[in-house]
C-alpha cells in the first residue's frame, strides 16, 4: 500500500515536473515571437498551464522575486521536485531520512 502511494506521489511530481518545462520553454518562445498569443490555441494552452503553475510558482516569487527580469522560481520548483522524488525513492527502497 505505501508503495503505490509512493508511485503515484512520484508519477504527480514528474508530471508537475514536465508541465513547469513545457511552462518554461513557451514562455521563451512567445518572449521569441517564435509562437503567438493571438492565436486562439497558444492563447488557452498558455491560459490554463499558467493556471497550473502560478499557485506554485506565487508563494516562490513572495520571497525571490525576479532578479533583472529573469524569473527563478521555476528553478526553485525543479530543486524542490528533485529533492521530493529522491526522498520518495529512499523511503521505498527502506533507507528513510
Amino acid at each position: 500500500m505505501l508503495f503505490a502511494l509512493l508511485q503515484t506521489l512520484s508519477f504527480i511530481l514528474n508530471l508537475v515536473w514536465w508541465i513547469f518545462l513545457i511552462v518554461i520553454i513557451m514562455s521563451w518562445l512567445i518572449n521569441f515571437n517564435v509562437i503567438n498569443t493571438r492565436n486562439q490555441f497558444v492563447a488557452n494552452v498558455w491560459r490554463v498551464l499558467n493556471q497550473i503553475t502560478e499557485p506554485i510558482l506565487r508563494p516562490i516569487r513572495r520571497v525571490i522575486p525576479p532578479m533583472g527580469g529573469l524569473d527563478l522560481s521555476p528553478i526553485i520548483v525543479f530543486v524542490i521536485i528533485f529533492f521530493l522524488q529522491n526522498w520518495i525513492a529512499s523511503i521505498a527502497v527502506g533507507r528513510i531520512i
